[in-house]
Formats: C-alpha cells, sequence, structure tokens
C-alpha cells in the first residue's frame, strides 16, 4: 500500500509500504479521511520523542472496514488504546488511563495510510449520509467537546450568560468555539493572531468574534467567564489569567511544554479555576460522532482537503502558516 512516512525532521515522503495484518479482535480499516493534527506538527518538527522515525503518523480516521464482521461498515476510528480494566476505564474516564497508548504513535502505525489497523472495539459505525471529511474531525472535536464539559462543570454562570474565550484558531480552537455555541454559550470569542484563520473562524459561524490579540478588540480584563486555552504557551496563559472574571473557570488544552504564564495569587484571590483537559472518553467520542452526523457545527467550510499523495506540501504549508484552513484532511 502506500502511506506517508514520517522520516525525521520535517521530512515525510509518500512511498510504499507493507499492508498491515489482522489479528485476533482486530480490522482493517480501509482509510478514506485522516485529517492533521497539531501533534502531527508536533512530530514533524521533532519536538515529539513518542514519535519515532521512520512511521506513520495520522489519528484522525474514517473510512470503511475490509473483511470480517464489520466487512463494508463505514466507520470513525477512535485512537485512544486503553486497558478497559484500570479504574479510570471502569469508571468511563479511558483518557485517564495509566496505561493509554494511541494509533499513530509506535508501535502502532497511523491513518496516513491506505489501510490502518485497528481493534474492532475502536470503530464507531457511521450513519450512511455523513462525508468522510466530516466523519474524520470525529477525534479533534471531540477534545473541544470533552473540554466544554469540564469547563461547564466548573464554571459558575450558566453558560448561556456566560462569555466564553477561545484561545487559538486551529481546529481545536475554533471547534471548541463552536461546541460552545451548540452547547448554548450566550457569547463566544476567539483569539487568533493568524489573519486568514481568523476570517475562517468569522465564517465558520456568525455567532463566533474572532479577534487580533494584538489589537484592541479583545475582551476587557476580568470579563470572561469560561477561557479555553488550545494554545498553551506563556502568552496565552497570562493572557487567560487577565481576561478571568472572578469565579471564572480556566481550561487548559494546549501541549506546549512550559508552565510560565499562571498567575496563582490572582487564581487564587479571584476563586479561578484552572483544569487541565485531555483527549476524551469513549462516550464523549460517541456522543461527538452524533454531534456531526446530526449537523449541529454547521457548515464545515473551515475544513480543507488533499489527496494522501499532498500530504508532505499539506504539512509544509501548515508549518509555514499558509494554510487558511484550520483544519486539512487528506483523503485517499
Amino acid at each position: 500500500m502506500k502511506a506517508l512516512v514520517f522520516l525525521g525532521r520535517e521530512s515525510i515522503e509518500f512511498r510504499d509500504v507493507a499492508d498491515p495484518v489482522a489479528g485476533p479482535g482486530e480490522a482493517i480499516v480501509g482509510v478514506e479521511a485522516c485529517g492533521i493534527c497539531g501533534s502531527d506538527m508536533h512530530g514533524y518538527h521533532g519536538h515529539d520523542p513518542r514519535r519515532v522515525p521512520p512511521m506513520i503518523m495520522g489519528h484522525e480516521i474514517a473510512g470503511v472496514v475490509q473483511g470480517g464482521a464489520l466487512a463494508g461498515r463505514r466507520v470513525a476510528v477512535n485512537p485512544l488504546l486503553t486497558c478497559g480494566r484500570c479504574p479510570a476505564c471502569l469508571s468511563g474516564a479511558q483518557q485517564l488511563c495509566e496505561e493509554q497508548k494511541n494509533i499513530g504513535l509506535p508501535p502502532n502505525e497511523g491513518g496516513f495510510a491506505e489501510l490502518v489497523k485497528v481493534p474492532e472495539r475502536n470503530v464507531v459505525l457511521l450513519p450512511d449520509g455523513l462525508d468522510f471529511a466530516a466523519a474524520a474531525l470525529s477525534e479533534p472535536v471531540a477534545v473541544a467537546y470533552h473540554a466544554m464539559l469540564v469547563g461547564a462543570r466548573l464554571t459558575r454562570r450558566p453558560l448561556s450568560a456566560s462569555l466564553v474565550v477561545v484561545l487559538g484558531g486551529g481546529a481545536i480552537g475554533l471547534a471548541a468555539a463552536l461546541v460552545a455555541l451548540t452547547q448554548g454559550a450566550g457569547r463566544v470569542m476567539l483569539a487568533e493572531t493568524n489573519e486568514a484563520r481568523r476570517r475562517t473562524a468569522a465564517a465558520a459561524s456568525g455567532r463566533i468574534e474572532a479577534y487580533d490579540p494584538a489589537g484592541s478588540s479583545g475582551p476587557v480584563e476580568g470579563s470572561a467567564d469560561l477561557v479555553f486555552d488550545a494554545v498553551g504557551a506563556r502568552a496565552t496563559r497570562e493572557a487567560a489569567f487577565a481576561m478571568a472574571a472572578r469565579g471564572a473557570a480556566i481550561v487548559h488544552l494546549g501541549l506546549l511544554p512550559g508552565a510560565e504564564g499562571v498567575d496563582v495569587r490572582r487564581l487564587t484571590l479571584r476563586e479561578i479555576s484552572f483544569a487541565g483537559s485531555y483527549c476524551y472518553s469513549t462516550s464523549d467520542f460517541n456522543e461527538t460522532v452524533g454531534l456531526i452526523a446530526a449537523g449541529r457545527l454547521g457548515p464545515l467550510g473551515w475544513v480543507e482537503e488533499r489527496s494522501m499523495a499532498e500530504g508532505a506540501a499539506a504539512f509544509r504549508d501548515i508549518d509555514t502558516g499558509t494554510a487558511a484552513a484550520a483544519k486539512i484532511i487528506l483523503r485517499n
């Protein structure tokens, strides 16, 4: 089969590789669509020690099962591989499993290929009318959906009366803004330094107020009830604490290294809740598939589709900031 093989820092090649072989309890999925994630970009830059070349990345997968009891079924793939027996798994918090592994991280090859091997229990059936590119959004939107559940539990005000601010206009950030709207958020603002991405966010929903954090049109200090930091840099953490109202909640999704920018004194004096949010539970993922299938996210004009053979160029365009889309999905 053909696959995009990560060969080392900023090096990806579309080449022939061996077909995967399914073992007991596993299925081969013919990949129809696979999105490029920010974590794939970290690997591309050589910043993720878990992504060891040569390997096939990609975990935002939708396709058709090849062979076995589910042959011909259209599916999205939940890429989290968990033990199923620890307290976290048994309580429904699979994202906290200590033994967690992921499709798209060694030794589990990912979805930037014509075929991918996955556990049968990790496939979620899709309705016939759902486009594969939309289905491939299930994974990143599930990250945002889970973060929204975390934030909603922590904030003191009803979401309908809240100012929600999202820092970062990539796929996770934009998905967080859209999910907030589906959950009834009163007002949603989104900070993004890239002008093209601001236009993309504004076009995704007329109710998202996209602004340049370097300008003067952002939220005033102490006004935000719920903040999602989808970047995770010092500057965004500082901005989150500055804009957080008394009793507000800040949900941290970004995976950049470092802890600078956390204002512990302000957190204490203003009773700000500061929480991490990682991935999603199995139920979060399944509910997200239903959310997308129902069209609740609105038109998906913020997604760009390219062929898998163009994958290396897509990585370069994301790297240089020339891709206006919040998400690039590769198709076979």
